[in-house]
């Protein structure tokens, strides 16, 4: 069903020790088309090494990009599209290393994409069928009042925007200027969908369940979601003048 298609999937880690094994096995595991990408910003709990031992048995399906330092989730992002494009893969995707994504909706996600004939496909919590586990309610108020706040504002009909389980056809990727995507975090989600829902791509939301994570510590903090929520007023007035297209 898949032959002929290259996908990679891209994987930013800061300390993920205790997950990346894991997490490349889980990947792998779900079929030859899938090649892997960690794009690790000098994590010192040994991520990177752990990587280049596995890279070893498997140069062809897992790579590595080292950056100097924190250098934030969306520069990350970006990196690993430049990487892709760079190689050639047809399909692009953004997950998180810590199983928060379920490395078995990667193929749903892609079967949006070809059987839908969406450009690309975000894996939804928002809506039917998707969901969340062991998120306290507080957190969760958060998130969901944060998407009905973006699609208020920017007026863009994507229910997930904070969503950071995407597959992306090539084709979205070289046609947005990536260099004008500015944001991190949460924001940077925003501002690739918004980005790409101004050039007329196709999407589909894929209902998934989003888990909290067990192993390792959470990279989110007040400032990234105070980010987002200032940040939308600033993607809609961009918008307004044409800076997306």
């Amino acid at each position: 069903m898949y032959e002929g298609i290259k996908c990679l999937v891209i994987i930013p880690t800061y300390n993920e020790i205790e997950n990346i094994g894991d997490i490349i096995s889980a990947v792998l595991s779900q079929g030859s088309h899938f090649h892997i990408l960690i794009v690790d910003d000098n994590s010192p709990d040994g991520t990177a090494s752990l990587v280049l031992e596995r890279k070893a048995d498997l140069p062809d399906r897992i790579h590595l990009l080292q950056r100097s330092g924190k250098l934030g989730l969306g520069t990350a992002y970006i990196a690993g599209f430049q990487f892709g494009l760079n190689h050639q893969y047809d399909y692009l995707f953004e997950m998180d290393a810590d199983f928060s994504h379920d490395p078995k909706d990667l193929n749903r996600l892609l079967d949006g994409c070809l059987q839908k004939n969406a450009d690309f496909a975000i894996g939804s919590r928002y809506v039917k069928g998707g969901g969340i586990s062991n998120w306290p309610k507080d957190r969760l108020f958060l998130s969901y009042g944060a998407s009905i706040y973006v699609r208020i504002v920017t007026g863009m009909p994507i229910k997930d925007p904070t969503a950071g389980f995407i597959c992306y056809h090539n084709k979205v990727l070289r046609g947005l200027d990536l260099s004008k995507i500015k944001f991190s975090g949460y924001a940077f989600q925003i501002e690739m969908k918004y980005a790409a829902y101004l050039k007329g791509y196709k999407w589909i939301e894929v209902p998934i369940i989003f888990s909290d994570r067990i192993k390792g510590t959470s990279k989110m903090s007040t400032n990234i979601v105070s980010e987002a929520i200032k940040g939308v007023l600033g993607l809609r007035l961009k918008a307004f003048k044409g800076y997306y297209q």
